[in-house]
This record gives structure tokens, sequence and C-alpha cells, in this order.
């Protein structure tokens, strides 16, 4: 089941909030939040505590574990942006703006949990399989060249 919750008009631009949103796309809950409370930028309370909502959420209205609940989805979008100004030289004025953003967050227990070390594992094995694919043909023709060359 899919549980969602949102923190609208957040005082943070919304590229500081999705650095920080990005790393816990797919994790765990308990691994997320973690994550979170060893990130050094106020993006990162923020997010967690819109986690911790979502979870909650999950908790309260569908009777989920929270042990078994993954982060499905992490977004930031724009909110309002307030106008400011700034005096300057002249009697001129410099725009100041002051932007906000709406942070989503979507959990669920429907996705597998996995690791992000069994993940990075599967992909040196296949990668490590292409490069051997790639240098057998390179042989073979460096070795046709070769008897070309002494004939």
């Amino acid at each position: 089941m899919e549980t969602r919750s949102v923190y609208r008009y957040a005082r943070i631009s919304p590229f500081k909030a999705r650095e920080v949103t990005r790393e816990i796309q797919g994790l765990p809950v308990q691994q997320a939040l973690d994550l979170l409370a060893f990130t050094p930028k106020k993006a990162a309370g923020l997010v967690a505590k819109t986690l911790k909502s979502a979870v909650a959420n999950a908790e309260n209205n569908h009777r989920a574990r929270s042990e078994r609940l993954v982060v499905r989805e992490a977004v930031v979008g724009e909110g309002p942006t307030l106008n400011r100004f700034q005096p300057k030289a002249r009697g001129s004025a410099g725009p100041i703006r002051k932007r906000t953003s709406h942070i989503r967050i979507i959990v669920t227990d429907e996705i597998e949990i996995t690791s992000r070390e069994k993940k990075k594992s599967a992909k040196k094995k296949s990668s490590a399989a292409k490069t051997t694919a790639k240098k057998a043909p390179a042989k073979k023709e460096s070795a046709a060249t070769d008897a070309g060359k002494t004939e």
C-alpha cells in the first residue's frame, strides 16, 4: 500500500532540497532516516520530518509495519517565490528571491527491500563480463593482423 506525505511551503530552495531527496530514493525507511540524521544540511531535517510523517500515516491509516516500508519516491517541487528588494546604489533596488518548495515523499510496502551492496555487486559482475567479452575479439583481430604481416 502506498502512503504519501507532503510538506508544503518549506522555506528552502528546491535545488538544495533535491540534493538530499535523491539520496534516499529506493532505500528502506530506517536506512533513509539514519542517512538523514547524519547529513549536515538544513534540507535533511525537513525531509526527515516529512518522511516520519509518511511512516506515521502508513502505520495509522493502512496498518503497515515500518520495517517493511521503502521510500518509493521523494520529489521536491517549486513553491511560490517571495519577492523582496535590497536597496542599491543611486536609489536603485536589487531583487531578492526567497524561494519555497513542496517536498513530497511516497512510501510503500510493495517493493522488495534490497541493499545497495547487492546492487553494486551485481553491477560489478555484469561490467566484468562485458569487459572480458570486449577483450577477447580484440586479441583475435591482433592475431589475424600479425599473421598477415608474416606472409
